[in-house]
C-alpha cells in the first residue's frame, strides 16, 4: 500500500518523528510519501531510515515542498 504522510510547517526533528510514528502503524513493504517544507527533512529523514534499515526510494524537491519516498522494511 502506499501512504502520504503531511508534515508541511513542521520544524525538525517534527517530520522525523512523525513519520517515524506513521511507519510503526505500516507493514514491511508498504511506502510512504512524506511531504515537508523544511528542507533540512532531505537530510534527516533519510538518515533516519538509513539507522532503522529503511529504503529511501526517491527524493524530490519543489520550490517549496520536500518529498522523501520511504519503503518500509522490518
Amino acid at each position: 500500500m502506499k501512504y502520504t504522510l503531511d508534515a508541511k510547517r513542521l520544524l525538525c526533528p517534527m517530520p522525523v518523528i512523525r513519520a517515524q510514528d506513521k511507519i510503526k502503524t505500516l507493514s514491511v513493504g508498504d511506502v510512504l510519501e512524506v511531504v515537508c517544507t523544511d528542507p533540512g527533512a532531505l537530510q534527516d529523514v533519510p538518515a533516519w531510515c538509513r539507522i532503522n534499515g529503511h529504503k529511501v526510494l526517491e527524493t524530490k524537491t519543489t520550490d517549496d515542498e520536500v518529498f522523501i519516498i520511504i519503503e518500509v522494511a522490518e
